[in-house]
């Protein structure tokens, strides 16, 4: 999702906050600006720190909340696609995503904290097809979750599971048996532009004649430098956007934040850790696809029904794409947008859609010098999410074919979730919306209402009559 034209034109006038980042000069010292001094520090004369990699300031969000995750829990991205059994070779696959990862560097990388400043560490690609076993009266869905919640943010950043189906549901009586196969990465290395490439050059690793085939020479170094360079681009981006105006407009914009997610319900359970609830339903697609701030109002709606009337909720979005002259490489450059959504009467979607456009001015602000700011303008707000929405357009990705079968993408519900609740939508011939949440702190009767709300909010209008 990119950000499009540049909006609106409209000024207004802020307050730099007082404390925010100001040196005995006056002026502001950048969150970006530190970082980068830190890492230039760290790799200072040492040709061993070749491997260390910068990170831009979506990745360092996902390696500052797994640091401070109590379990050190990693955010994952996974892929889940439905094979006829017995089609796909485990061995020539694990030769197929090896050969992916040794082409993209964020893909042999794996996030790291050294001397206190997140890195990618690059290494030699490192990825193995596992066949976890099902415990007694577990479903494929069960062991997949299983395999995940147990994923350790130590390992490689790229893994892959297969599941036997041996017992299709009704509407596949009369298939065969079916493997599930997932793609599971790293979010650290991945954001969603990345996900369609990774699926075409699987599919064509895997169908590549020659499963022994190796990266050109000097291909994985030449990588390696295209990824640096377009990480430094996006620094270079983030640090220019870091001024006293954007930090007094976030500061403005989020001073009135709460986090409104009750604690949660059981004690010692921590947040996350009790399979997710969910829900979705498949919607008539409105003309020309529903706008963006359109989506944000019916999220607002959902977060009415889970915290009342009347609070403001952070909601966050996924925003941006890759910086203007960098390769396109794989990557995690997406930032994390924060959208304060009033749960009481609001003045309507034009206006929703007026304040969404100054934000996206704004956007390339990373997400931890928002929270910055916010917090040195005397809100109480630390920087979590009560509720995070994703867009996707079905054209986007292809299906994963391995040797001319294609695979049929399925969903695996019930999954952990970090934060309280989260809200895809894929946008096509139809709109295909997706509802979790965190049962630790939200039950399911409040959910299904929210879920009520936000599949109104969506339907399309009423054609008139002729």
């Amino acid at each position: 999702m990119s950000a499009g034209p540049a909006g609106s034109t409209r000024t207004r006038r802020h307050t730099v906050p007082r404390g925010y980042g100001h040196d005995r000069e006056n002026h502001v010292l950048s969150i970006t600006s530190q970082y980068l001094a830190r890492y230039r520090r760290l790799t200072a004369d040492d040709p061993s720190s070749y491997a260390l990699l910068p990170v831009t300031g979506a990745q360092r969000r996902f390696v500052l909340v797994r640091a401070l995750d109590p379990a050190g829990r990693a955010d994952v991205v996974p892929m889940f696609f439905a094979f006829p059994a017995g089609t796909i070779d485990p061995e020539r696959l694990r030769a197929a995503a090896r050969r992916l990862a040794g082409r993209h560097t964020a893909l042999r990388s794996r996030p790291a904290v050294v001397r206190g400043t997140p890195v990618l560490r690059v290494g030699d690609p490192d990825v193995s097809v596992t066949r976890p076993d099902p415990l007694p009266g577990e479903r494929p869905a069960d062991t997949l979750r299983r395999a995940l919640a147990s994923w350790d943010a130590r390992g490689p950043s790229l893994r892959i599971f297969l599941v036997r189906d041996e017992e299709p549901d009704e509407k596949r009586a009369e298939e065969r048996a079916e493997d599930i196969l997932a793609v599971v990465l790293d979010h650290a290395v991945c954001d969603g532009r990345s996900l369609a490439r990774i699926v075409e050059e699987l599919g064509a690793e895997y169908s590549a004649e020659g499963a022994g085939s190796r990266p050109a020479p000097g291909q994985p170094a030449a990588e390696l430098d295209s990824y640096r360079d377009a990480v430094l681009l996006q620094l270079a981006a983030e640090e220019r956007a870091e001024t006293p105006e954007a930090a007094a407009y976030w500061s403005d914009r989020l001073r009135a934040l709460r986090v409104h997610a009750p604690a949660p319900r059981q004690a010692g359970v921590p947040d996350g850790a009790l399979p997710g609830g969910s829900a979705q339903v498949r919607l008539p697609a409105h003309d020309g696809g529903v706008p963006f701030p359109g989506l944000l109002d019916a999220c607002r709606s959902a977060a009415r029904e889970l915290y009342g009337p009347d609070r403001v909720v952070p909601l966050g979005y996924p925003w941006g794409g890759r910086p203007a002259g960098a390769e396109p490489v794989v990557g995690c450059f997406l930032n994390t947008l924060v959208f304060p959504a009033y749960t009481g009467r609001g003045p309507g979607p034009e206006a929703t859609a007026d304040a969404w456009w100054d934000d996206l001015d704004r956007a390339d602000v990373p997400f931890d010098a928002v929270a910055a700011a916010v917090r040195a303008a005397g809100s109480p707000w630390s920087g979590g999410l009560d509720g995070l929405l994703t867009v996707d357009d079905d054209s986007r990705r292809p299906p994963l074919a391995l040797a001319g079968v294609e695979g049929r993408e399925v969903h695996v519900d019930g999954r952990a979730v970090r934060g309280p609740f989260a809200v895809s939508v894929t946008q096509g011939a139809e709109i295909h919306l997706r509802m979790v949440w965190n049962r630790a702190v939200i039950d399911d009767d409040a959910a299904h209402r929210a879920f009520d709300a936000l599949t109104r909010a969506l339907r399309p209008p009423a054609r008139p009559a002729d």
